[in-house]
């Protein structure tokens, strides 16, 4: 039914993904597939790295821990964006094509006021992609 998962990351709460990671490893067993864990980093330092090749190792540290951890097989792409806060969308609809990702499997947070104005990063993949989202709360 599905090809490939890609798993959004924000390495800085990966604390708080605990649900989504487990749902995705659980399809991806299901499905005998990999999940391609995704980060969108800035080219300025940050906590998560000085530059983009930091990021990118400790995104790929995230996916083997992650493989190791659940079973199943994982890549990793990392993303480079000028402003992560206002094209992280794009630079995660990018990646669902340069995956090849049918199935996007990402935390969320309970709706609110804001929400009605300003779609979640779930509704515009599930608007610009050709991608399955699969929110999780």
């Amino acid at each position: 039914m599905f090809n490939r998962i890609m798993v959004p990351v924000d390495l800085a709460h990966a604390d708080k993904l605990e649900k989504s990671l487990t749902c995705a490893a659980k399809l991806a067993a299901q499905y005998g597939i990999e999940v391609c864990y995704v980060g969108v980093t800035a080219e300025t330092p940050s906590p998560l790295g000085h530059n983009p090749k930091e990021y990118d190792e400790k995104l790929a540290a995230f996916a083997a821990e992650q493989s190791a951890k659940r079973g199943h097989a994982a890549v990793h792409k990392s993303m480079l964006s000028h402003d992560v806060v206002t094209d992280v969308d794009d630079a995660l609809i990018e990646a669902v094509k340069e995956t090849g990702a049918d199935l996007v499997v990402m935390a969320t947070h309970a709706p609110g006021l804001l929400d009605v104005i300003w779609p979640s990063n779930g509704t515009k993949l599930a608007a610009h992609t050709k991608a399955s989202v699969f929110l999780v709360r």
